[in-house]
């Protein structure tokens, strides 16, 4: 069922997974370029044809997120509320503070972080709802000062929000939910409508639209990433557990039938028990089919030579999801160059972090590893720096600069100084 390779007859490629489909890019033009010009009568059109309700005012109001609060399973409320404090302790170490130096007499340099004014937040809705993602793309914005947080997520047929995403936004601290979903919801929010205020950046995971529009709005304002299918790399010898790897690969798969799920052991008889349990599980699945696509078309089990080479592939992959079963798994954190996230040992499985442990669920994916990070709070500041020189200390370094502009042909620059220091 699943693809068996040798590691030496396995080629990495620079991405997990296939690029955007020419049709998808058209599509979402012609719906940003709808939005643009027809504003909220277009976001109302595009949520009857693509959501099936139809929507006078977008946004939840406060009594209906504190309803839904009330409303869903208070067991469930409570384990969102734990992880939210997991959540919360991981990302308030990433806070960053400003600097500030004064290398020279009347000479001072500095850097100051700055909170984004507005950020929106996607959230995937309707059938599969993710109150997760609530947590944590809202919860880092909090805890860097974003001004306002605007969530958008796609309505139920009724038109409502499911209740599990409103109690979320309130455990969290969201500022405003509107009910609209797809690549329309990130050209309102890039671009702003008369019900949806323009953000500064946008975050947040989405099918292959949203991800395309959040590439064609990028400088309009900013995005965190371009997300593609999620993936999953397992790392596993022969102490592991075929059952509890087959699992774990699972667990991406049934994000969709393009979500990439990989193997490589140094055991080609794992390999194989592996490739057995899965097909086991895979009848166990409430999205086992679309759980099988992704197997058949984008899994792969590897037989590496050794450890070394199995970290070799894994850093080529660069993953979004490096799970590490083996014993003693810290001995090998460092040889891990290239991955998303992490996960050490035989009782951490992906889906721990997914929810509850702390790091952010929202990943570089398709190999983007070898460049990008997790979301963070620093994907809600900006860096601005700043300089003071006194006169005395311009006149100290003029010659320099005066120098150095020249040298490229710019005279003006070198004006600018000489005209203050009376050189030429």
């Amino acid at each position: 069922m699943i693809k068996i390779l040798s590691g030496a007859n396995f080629k990495a490629k620079s991405k997990i997974s296939s690029p955007t489909h020419a049709d998808i890019v058209a599509t979402v033009s012609k719906i940003i370029a709808d939005v643009i010009d027809r504003g909220d009568e277009a976001l109302r059109d595009y949520t009857k044809e693509f959501d099936g309700c139809e929507l006078e005012s977008f946004e939840v109001s406060r009594n209906l997120i504190d309803e839904a609060a009330l409303s869903i399973d208070p067991e469930f409320y409570e384990i969102m509320e734990r992880a939210a404090k997991n959540i919360e302790e991981f990302h308030r170490l990433q806070i960053r503070e400003g600097f500030e130096i004064r290398p020279d007499d009347g000479v001072i340099l500095g850097q100051r972080v700055i909170p984004l004014n507005r950020v929106g937040l996607y959230v995937p809705g309707g059938t599969a709802a993710y109150p997760s993602s609530v947590l944590m793309n809202v919860i880092p914005a909090k805890l860097a000062g974003v001004k306002e947080i605007i969530i958008v997520t796609p309505p139920q047929k009724d038109g409502t929000v499911n209740p599990a995403i409103l109690a979320a936004a309130k455990i969290a601290g969201a500022d405003t939910v509107l009910t609209i979903g797809g690549a329309q919801a990130v050209a309102a929010l890039a671009y702003g409508t008369k019900s949806v205020p323009r953000v500064d950046k946008i975050t947040g995971p989405g099918n292959a639209y949203v991800a395309e529009a959040k590439r064609q709005v990028f400088g309009v304002c900013g995005i965190d990433m371009i997300a593609g299918p999620s993936d999953i790399l397992v790392i596993a010898d022969s102490t592991a557990d075929p059952v509890l790897v087959a699992a774990d690969m699972l667990s991406q798969c049934e994000h969709g039938s393009d979500s990439p799920a990989v193997l490589v052991t140094t055991d080609e008889a794992l390999g194989r028990a592996v490739s057995e349990q899965l097909e086991i599980q895979l009848n166990e699945l409430s999205r086992g089919e679309m759980a099988r696509a992704a197997v058949l078309d984008h899994g792969m089990i590897i037989i590496a030579k050794d450890l070394d080479e199995a970290f070799e592939i894994a850093n080529d992959m660069a993953p979004e999801h490096l799970e590490i079963c083996l014993d003693n798994p810290m001995d090998y954190l460092d040889k891990v160059i290239n991955a998303g996230s992490v996960f050490l040992g035989k009782s951490t499985p992906e889906a721990l972090c997914d929810y509850y442990a702390g790091p952010n669920h929202t990943l570089p994916t398709e190999g983007t590893a070898r460049f990008s990070s997790p979301l963070s709070v620093d994907d809600f500041v900006k860096k601005s720096s700043y300089a003071y020189y006194s006169e005395d200390a311009l006149k100290k370094a003029a010659a320099d600069v005066i120098t150095f502009a020249n040298k490229e042909g710019l005279t003006a620059h070198a004006q600018s100084v000489a005209k203050r220091v009376n050189l030429k």
